[in-house]
């Protein structure tokens, strides 16, 4: 299976340019349906706005986007470009234009939704849907910290973390990144500490710094 980028969550945020206020949405969606589905609900919710600009790319699906009513090419497509730019899908974005009385001219449009969509993707956050690998690592006290660190030098993450006679760790690695890791640990501890392989996982979680 792929990997690839998607919204993190919900993602709001908004600005004023030339007193035309600018509201950017962004939200994970599964379906086009369900893209079509958030499009028309800002629709309603925003009925006395001057536009409703959207654009949503569906992995394995539709690539669509509108101006509603804005110079051809100033809004939608704009928008659409941050998504690609962004490396996301499943992904739909509405940009809510309240016009403040001052043209923008082309050149303004373009800037102001590529702002609006740009906006909502910070907002929302990117997260990479990819094959993960679950770990099972016991591991004593004194290498417990050490154990942490290198989960996040080599790209993973602490699930669950349950602190008995032993710390019994449940960590997520990148699949790539599983068996190097079990190998630092078994270098890095002479042996004392040893993970086995649990599982796979097919899900999301947001990028990291290590990552």
């Amino acid at each position: 299976m792929d990997e690839y980028l998607v919204p993190t969550r919900y993602g709001q945020d908004e600005f004023v340019e030339k007193k035309s206020r600018f509201i950017g949405r962004i939200w994970p969606v599964e379906t086009e349906e369900e893209a079509l589905q958030r499009i028309q609900e800002m629709k309603k919710q925003h009925y006395d706005a001057t536009h409703n600009c959207w654009a949503y790319i569906i992995r394995d699906g539709a690539v669509r986007f509108s101006d509603d009513g804005e110079p051809g090419g100033t809004a939608g497509m704009p928008m659409l470009q941050v998504l690609q730019r962004e490396e996301l899908f499943n992904v739909v974005c509405v940009v809510t234009r309240y016009f403040g009385g001052i043209l923008l001219g082309t050149g303004g449009l373009v800037r102001a939704y590529t702002k609006g969509a740009k906006i909502a993707v910070d907002a929302a956050g990117k997260s990479r849907k990819r094959i993960w690998t679950v770990l099972y690592v016991p591991c004593p006290y004194p290498f417990y910290e050490r154990v942490r660190l290198e989960t996040e030098a080599f790209g993973g993450m602490v699930r669950q973390a349950e602190f008995g006679a032993e710390v019994e760790l449940e960590l997520l690695f990148p699949e790539k990144q599983a068996k190097p890791f079990l190998d630092r640990l078994t270098d890095l501890t002479a042996g004392t500490v040893e993970g086995m392989e649990i599982g796979q996982e097919y899900r999301a979680f947001p990028e990291t710094k290590a990552e």
